[in-house]
């Protein structure tokens, strides 16, 4: 079971502890002076009492000093407890308040230590073995004898030598007064405390502030301005993060490959395009290998200038810029160094392999477009030039005439049907509704309408995997127009007796995966690619004596990613073209 931690109150330990160490300074103090009072009392009484030693002194013949009833004689009224004891034998010669003769040496008494040693403080209170009291005793040397003075211990002396009380009492008055006082600084100080305390921890869990400063003077005014400048910071920062996470969202979902980096080329944050990117033109895998970005020969134009400080440049305030244009792989990318104010940079890389391609189709389809047109209308105006120039023409040649010009009007008109139908695939395609329909019985259609060509071709087409429902929800027109396309494209160029096989060789819970194959001529390899473009021709002088506009493919294509599928063709094994797409059922 885990064990709460005891978090004492601010206010409280600093209480404890200034006032732990008062009262400590108040006990040393008092203790102190009691001892220093004791010590004065006791060196008067040792002083009263080392007069009267020197007066026995000055009193005592030497050569009378063991004629113990003559020295008894001159000190009969001595007032205190007299003993002279010999400092070589440590013998009590006299002892004034006894007859009987003393034999314990006295040598080792603390008073007569003190005595012999000199010192002025020659005295001592303590329990007399031969009296049975405690005495206060004091020493003097005089000569080789030790002359002490010494009275009862009785409760006169103790009050002589009792310290007065009352100082210790007002001393401790005053601290108590200085400690109550402490306590309630200790308090408003601790509260003001404990509200900067919680400040931070608001402001370290970067919470919203639900307190407001309750004490006063000094610290309520930096606690407010604190929580002032907290609150300022605390709505930058979650404004700051909005527009990070709307960075991040951008830089993760460009189509650019974004990467921002520090001034010593340490990356900030990137995304996977520029990963992949940076792995497609330096040839190698890049990980937390980042010299690798910054060694590639590619990059050097780039690298090298943001690598420059900023104030090499004058732009006050702006990025600083350059860009270059490369060719690897087979993808043209436009790569941008981008320098900011504090040293930190972006490198951005642009695919624009796609935007080169879709131009160069603009261009070709533009051309082929009028192409496509021009030989149609030439062909219009010059039979009808001939019609209107020579009026003399057989009735005959005239009809043939008008019927070719009929014919080039229909071939025109069907171009101009198919270009309107890939425009609004590729930018109106939700006009196109969709139903439930039976996507089988939508290819026996196709066929059956195609019997007639397929018949004058002497070319079969079969069926496989084609059940006898199978339900989708699509356009009815743009399904109808994959597979009839696909027949008048196999009609047209596979070949006469060539065999035709549509074949549903697999159905799951989403889509219909499907094959149209023909065993005809085939494509070459270089061509299978480029099948479903617009107005791509494989043989060109050929496809325009056939008729065909040259989008029929495209409109397949586009049919099928109408409905979200995928298709591609390659060359069957036996020979022939086999077109493979998937169509969703829903």
């Amino acid at each position: 079971m885990a064990t709460r931690r005891f978090d004492i109150p601010f206010h409280k330990s600093l209480f404890f502890t200034i006032g732990g160490l008062f009262i400590v300074f108040v006990a040393i103090t008092v203790s102190l002076q009691y001892i220093q009072e004791k010590n004065i009392r006791q060196d008067n009484l040792n002083s009263v009492l080392q007069e009267h030693n020197q007066y026995v002194a000055q009193l005592l013949p030497d050569s009378a000093i063991t004629d113990n009833d003559s020295i008894l004689r001159v000190f009969s009224h001595y007032p205190y407890r007299l003993t002279l004891i010999d400092i070589t034998s440590g013998k009590v010669i006299l002892d004034n308040s006894t007859d009987a003769q003393i034999e314990s040496p006295h040598l080792n008494r603390p008073e007569i230590k003190a005595a012999i040693e000199g010192k002025s403080k020659a005295y001592s209170i303590r329990y007399s073995e031969t009296m049975y009291n405690t005495y206060f005793y004091a020493a003097m040397r005089d000569g080789n004898y030790i002359i002490r003075s010494s009275m009862p211990y009785d409760e006169r002396i103790s009050s002589i030598l009792h310290v007065d009380p009352w100082f210790r009492y007002i001393l401790m008055g005053i601290a108590l007064l200085f400690v109550l006082a402490l306590f309630l600084f200790c308090y408003r100080l601790g509260k003001s405390i404990s509200e900067l305390d919680e400040l931070a921890q608001i402001a370290e869990q970067n919470r919203p502030l639900q307190f407001k400063p309750t004490a006063s003077g000094t610290l309520n005014r930096i606690t407010h301005n604190l929580r002032k400048t907290y609150e300022a910071l605390r709505m930058a920062r979650e404004a700051l993060a909005l527009e990070e996470e709307k960075l991040l969202a951008h830089i993760q979902t460009s189509r650019e490959g974004i990467a921002i980096f520090k001034h010593n080329k340490q990356m900030i944050v990137s995304n996977n395009l520029f990963i992949q990117y940076m792995n497609h033109i330096t040839d190698k895998t890049i990980d937390n290998d980042l010299s690798l970005i910054f060694s590639e020969p590619t990059l050097r134009e780039v690298t090298n200038f943001v690598a420059q400080p900023y104030n090499h440049f004058t732009h006050k305030g702006n990025a600083a810029i350059k860009q270059i244009r490369i060719n690897k792989n087979g993808m043209l990318f436009v790569i941008k160094g981008i320098l900011f104010h504090d040293n930190s940079f972006e490198i951005s890389i642009f695919d624009n392999t796609e935007r080169e391609r879709e131009d160069l189709l603009k261009k070709q389809l533009t051309q082929n477009i009028a192409h496509e047109l021009k030989t149609p209308v030439s062909s219009i105006r010059g039979y009808l030039e001939t019609i209107l120039t020579m009026p003399t023409i057989d009735a005959d040649k005239q009809r043939l005439f008008i019927e070719r010009s009929y014919a080039q009007a229909r071939r025109l008109s069907d171009l101009l049907n198919d270009i309107s139908m890939l425009n609004r695939l590729d930018e109106t395609s939700d006009i196109f509704d969709r139903q439930d329909l039976d996507l089988a019985h939508i290819i026996r259609d196709a066929i059956a309408e195609s019997a007639t060509a397929l018949e004058n071709k002497s070319m079969q087409i079969t069926t496989q995997g084609i059940s006898s429902s199978m339900p989708l929800v699509g356009n009815h027109s743009l399904l109808y127009s994959i597979f009839r396309n696909l027949i008048d494209n196999a009609i047209a160029y596979a070949g006469e007796g060539t065999k035709i096989l549509i074949d549903c060789y697999l159905v799951d819970n989403k889509y219909y995966y499907i094959s149209f194959a023909d065993n005809g001529v085939g494509v070459e390899e270089a061509h299978l690619q480029r099948l479903f473009e617009r107005f791509y021709r494989v043989d060109k002088g050929r496809s325009r004596k056939l008729g065909g506009t040259g989008l029929g493919l495209a409109i397949v294509k586009n049919a099928v990613l109408f409905h979200n599928g995928e298709i591609m063709a390659k060359n069957a094994q036996g020979g022939g073209l086999d077109i493979l797409f998937t169509l969703r059922k829903a």
